[in-house]
């Protein structure tokens, strides 16, 4: 019998609701404060306990990271559309400022979709954007899937929401048994070079203090090992399924707004396997396409990320 989606039920809770040890980390923002002054807010399920942003009011945001990065990724669209926008930023259970449980059956896409699903429900959002970015687009475009009254329109760069058996080298090497995980968890290997892999140019201090924080320990880079485990390439894959049934419900949103932002020296979510992809599905996509941009878009190109971003919200505000 083929078991059906986890259903997950999230509670909001307040910072003195969750332990002082998460309090601390989220506090602990040394060389990157200025970029990410974001009040810490907190919801849990049955998986652990998240930390999100909840910034601005209006119509609602809400932009989901992927691997290996965390909300700070969204820094410059938040403090950038917050001012029309209430914009909302997860990060997801293991990444970022969110509890880092080490029982690895809670890292597969059914689970990152079931969670941000309960934050939806109990946040009461409608009328949702999506921005989803490596990772987000298929965790993103998995919740608005399974919730498709709520969303409207949609944001996405440089990501993936249907199969596809393009996976890098440099990528692959980090599945290999053993070996992989000593990289990923014990010397970092995974986030420390997409410091400069994922970009162009390089990275400021800040940026890369940021990007660097959450991940100190081999403990808190349990999601980032597991992320790159759960790409399913096969149909025997743990999360196959999960991404199949993703991909089956973009053909829902045809004909919603759509902007896809890509930076085109991505080797990873490449223009030609994923942006080319995204059209197929959605044909009338607006795209904006980043020269000189690479994986890390949202860094490459922060200017041309946010007035492109700003564009299409204004356009399309009260069309949906």
């Amino acid at each position: 019998m083929t078991q059906g989606p986890v259903e997950l039920n999230a509670v909001l809770q307040s910072s003195d609701q969750v332990s002082e040890q998460l309090r601390v980390r989220a506090q602990r923002r040394t060389g990157f404060q200025q970029q990410y002054p974001f009040e810490s807010r907190w919801f849990r399920t049955d998986d652990g306990v998240q930390h999100y942003v909840d910034e601005g009011s209006g119509p609602p945001l809400l932009m989901v990271h992927g691997n290996p990065t965390w909300s700070f990724a969204w820094r410059h669209l938040i403090a950038g559309l917050r001012d029309r926008y209430r914009v909302i930023a997860v990060d997801h259970l293991g990444c970022g400022f969110s509890e880092k449980p080490q029982e690895t059956s809670l890292y597969v896409l059914d689970r990152h979709i079931a969670r941000l699903t309960a934050l939806v429900q109990a946040l009461g959002l409608q009328n949702v954007c999506l921005f989803g970015h490596d990772w987000g687009g298929a965790i993103g475009m998995g919740c608005a899937g399974r919730l498709p009254n709520r969303f409207s329109r949609f944001v996405l760069m440089n990501t993936g929401a249907f199969r596809s058996q393009a996976i890098p080298f440099r990528i692959a090497l980090c599945r290999i048994p053993l070996l992989g995980q000593l990289g990923d968890q014990g010397l970092n290997l995974f986030v420390r070079a997409a410091l400069w892999m994922a970009v162009e140019r390089p990275l400021s201090e800040a940026a890369r203090a940021g990007l660097l924080a959450p991940y100190d320990s081999w403990s808190q880079r349990i999601a980032v090992h597991q992320f790159v485990q759960d790409i399913p390439l096969h149909a025997g894959h743990r999360s196959y399924a999960a991404l199949s049934e993703v991909e089956r419900g973009l053909a829902q949103f045809r004909g919603r707004p759509i902007q896809l932002i890509w930076g085109m020296r991505d080797w990873c979510f490449t223009p030609h396997e994923f942006l080319e992809g995204f059209l197929r599905y959605f044909p009338e996509a607006r795209v904006e396409r980043l020269a000189e941009a690479g994986h890390y878009v949202f860094e490459d190109a922060q200017e041309q990320v946010l007035s492109t971003s700003r564009q299409f919200l204004l356009s399309t505000d009260g069309a949906v």
